[in-house]
């Protein structure tokens, strides 16, 4: 379509809807049908979606700030619904409060809405499940047909990306409300579909445990026939087998089956734990909370170095920590099998430094340097494990 045609139209439109004025609005447009983070299939879609966003944020700029701060909807909305559950007494009033918005005739899609809005208001946590944060991952998405947001229960409008789904646990909401709703995403196992190379606290979550299956799994194995196996982490299985041994995580979680029948070498049961933190998206020593580890291995004294480990676990998030206390314990453990298994704390040390953290952005030369205070703080935890957690 001929752009000066199109702006005539948008002139022509704006001046028929808006009080007989012309609004100036600017639309891009740079000959990929894109918009921000908006692709659109064809200029007419393009133009479409620019008419309705533009007439919705003209007519109800207002309403929509007011969305955004405040829900407008608290009595069902989601900020109401996550502060306490919600009991069987409450939600006949919930359920009459919201069909007088609607028709007699949209009582179905009335009951779907509410569904979807109290869900997590009514789902009930195991009390011996840690109550671990999470942030949401929203990702812009396109819904087909009517969809209301979750947190503050508005039309989603718009032709396309009308808003953001979270990938862990599917909440959809307007894409400003993403930034109000609260860290308490709940990952759902048909969302999360892997278990390697996840981010950690998603992982637990979804499975509702305290730390990762296969942490748990690999050291409960590697302790039951192999703590006194020499060069134990430090000796490496065979790369296929470790890869499989993967593959069964991902394909079984908390059912691969990972005992002497399967893998005979205990070498490939230790790999497939290494290759677990090495995959972490984030490390188990969070990218936050490197420079403080760090820092701590580089204290004078050793009071200053626990001192400053004991400030450095502070930062990590509970999950994280969770898990590294149950490695190190395990690793202590391993430790007085050393004239067996031959591996102090400092060669674990060694091993699991550049395992377990790393910066998220370094030059090959401060790399290099990291690696020697990397082992150092590993070594720390395992010597005062008993001290630190």
């Amino acid at each position: 379509m001929n752009p000066f045609l199109i702006a005539k139209l948008l002139q022509s439109y704006f001046k028929s809807r808006f009080g007989n004025q012309t609004r100036n609005f600017r639309l891009y447009y740079d000959g990929k049908h894109f918009v921000g983070e908006k692709r659109f299939e064809s200029i007419h879609d393009l133009v479409t979606d620019g008419l309705i966003t533009l007439y919705i944020e003209t007519k109800a700029a207002e309403y929509i700030a007011k969305m955004t701060i405040n829900p407008i909807y608290e009595h069902i909305g989601y900020t109401t619904l996550n502060r306490e559950p919600a009991h069987k007494k409450q939600m006949p009033a919930l359920k009459e409060t919201h069909c007088e918005k609607d028709s007699p005739g949209e009582d179905g899609k009335a009951e779907k809405r509410l569904t979807s809005l109290v869900r997590r208001a009514t789902l009930k946590e195991n009390e011996q499940i840690p109550k671990y944060e999470k942030v949401h991952n929203f990702k812009v998405h396109t819904f087909r047909g009517p969809h209301w947001c979750e947190y503050c229960a508005n039309f989603m409008w718009g032709l396309i990306a009308q808003g953001v789904k979270c990938a862990d646990c599917g909440l959809n909401v307007h894409k400003q409300c993403s930034k109000m709703v609260p860290n308490d995403c709940k990952p759902d196992l048909k969302h999360v579909k892997k278990v390697y190379s996840c981010d950690l606290t998603t992982l637990v979550k979804a499975h509702n445990t305290k730390r990762p299956m296969v942490v748990d799994m690999c050291i409960r194995e590697i302790e039951s026939r192999g703590l006194t196996s020499e060069g134990l982490y430090r000796v490496s299985g065979f790369t296929d087998l470790i890869e499989d041994a993967k593959m069964a995580f991902d394909r079984d979680g908390e059912k691969a089956d990972i005992s002497a029948n399967v893998y005979e070498d205990i070498n490939i049961i230790t790999g497939a734990l290494k290759l677990y933190f090495r995959e972490l998206p984030i490390p188990l020593i969070t990218y936050d909370s490197y420079p403080k580890f760090l820092d701590s291995a580089k204290a004078l004294t050793p009071d200053e170095q626990l001192g400053a480990l004991h400030e450095a676990l502070k930062l990590l998030p509970p999950a994280h920590c969770e898990s590294l206390r149950y490695l190190m314990a395990h690793l202590k453990r391993l430790t007085l099998h050393e004239k067996d298994n031959l591996m102090n704390a400092e060669n674990l040390g060694i091993v699991f430094g550049p395992t377990l953290m790393r910066a998220p952005e370094q030059d090959a030369m401060t790399a290099l340097n990291d690696i020697r205070y990397q082992r150092l703080v590993v070594e720390m935890l395992i010597k005062n494990e008993d001290i630190l957690f």
